[in-house]
């Protein structure tokens, strides 16, 4: 009874300790200054060197220093560190917070897995402790992959308001610097990952770095290919002085065109990405439904038939 026990309060306390990893890892920075001198400093080459860990403090920290000691775990920080920074998340304590959930979920599924084959053979333990394991080192991984992609998809839809706005901008008068700002201020609340972004490249610009490098650490953070061609025509306007207010709506009015292209191939897409469930769980149940009354009916019959005849 001790052992059952013990388990179950281990358990309880994963699943505590899970929870306070995700909200770490989900809630934001509650002051905005400190947050975005945080994302600044992230954008630098992130020192994942053992000696640099440990410099670092706190338990988060703790656990990427742990982790640094591990062969091939510095190399395993630096790159969780460049995801969490594609997917919108450069502050401090992303890494370790993600680190953290990732370890405490492979753990709870070994040991869920092991309380569930305590009764069977080695052969069998084994197998199921190794499909816990992949599953737990896989699973954190595709959902950091899929907050990725989200991120991306949520800059690339607000590209073409955001230019376009840009472009208004830059018209009235506006230097480069002052519209980015302005776009910044105004999409705050409707596309707050691009308004982050840009107000990122201004604040780098207005520390003294060069608009042409800035830029290149935007595409290198977010690695969307119409950011790259933004990027590249904002640069060679300043290099050769051309018109940029016209050259933006035009190539806003671009970027509603391919948004428009692929909502259509969403669109396109759903009748066949709907198939696969149709087939697995629609149609049985429809033919349970139409055709198991009928099969029993019959069935009745027939034994009625027989016994008649007997």
């Amino acid at each position: 009874m001790l052992l059952p026990t013990i388990f179950f309060l281990l358990t309880l306390a994963t699943l505590a300790a899970l929870i306070w990893s995700g909200i770490a890892l989900a809630r934001g920075g509650e002051d905005p200054l400190a947050s975005r001198l945080e994302e600044l400093q992230a954008l630098a080459p992130a020192s994942t060197t053992r000696r640099a860990l440990r410099r670092r403090g706190g338990v988060l920290n703790g656990v990427l220093n742990a982790i640094a000691f591990v062969p091939g775990g510095e190399d395993w920080v630096r790159e969780t560190e460049q995801e969490l920074a594609y997917a919108g998340m450069r502050q401090r304590w992303a890494a370790g917070a993600y680190a953290l959930f990732q370890l405490l979920f492979l753990f709870t599924l070994l040991g869920v897995m092991a309380w569930f084959q305590r009764n069977n053979d080695a052969l069998t333990m084994m197998v199921g402790m190794a499909a816990a394991g992949i599953l737990g080192w896989l699973l954190p991984k595709q959902v950091l992959h899929f907050g990725v992609r989200r991120y991306r998809r949520k800059l690339q839809d607000a590209l073409p308001d955001t230019v376009d706005l840009l472009g208004v901008v830059l018209g009235t008068g506006l230097a480069l610097d002052q519209g980015m700002l302005r776009v910044s201020e105004e999409m705050e609340f409707i596309y707050p990952e691009l308004a982050a972004e840009f107000a990122t490249v201004v604040m780098q610009v207005k520390a003294g770095q060069e608009r042409a490098k800035a830029f290149k650490q935007l595409i290198r953070r977010t690695g969307i290919e119409d950011i790259k061609a933004l990027s590249a025509m904002i640069v060679q306007s300043e290099r050769f002085g051309t018109s940029l207010s016209r050259d933006l709506g035009i190539y806003a009015a671009d970027l509603r065109s391919n948004r428009r292209r692929r909502a259509e191939t969403a669109v396109a897409k759903a009748g066949i990405k709907m198939l696969f469930p149709i087939v697995l769980f629609i149609l049985p149940a429809l033919f349970v439904v139409t055709l198991v009354p009928g099969i029993l009916s019959v069935l009745q019959g027939l034994s009625g038939g027989i016994g008649a005849g007997r």
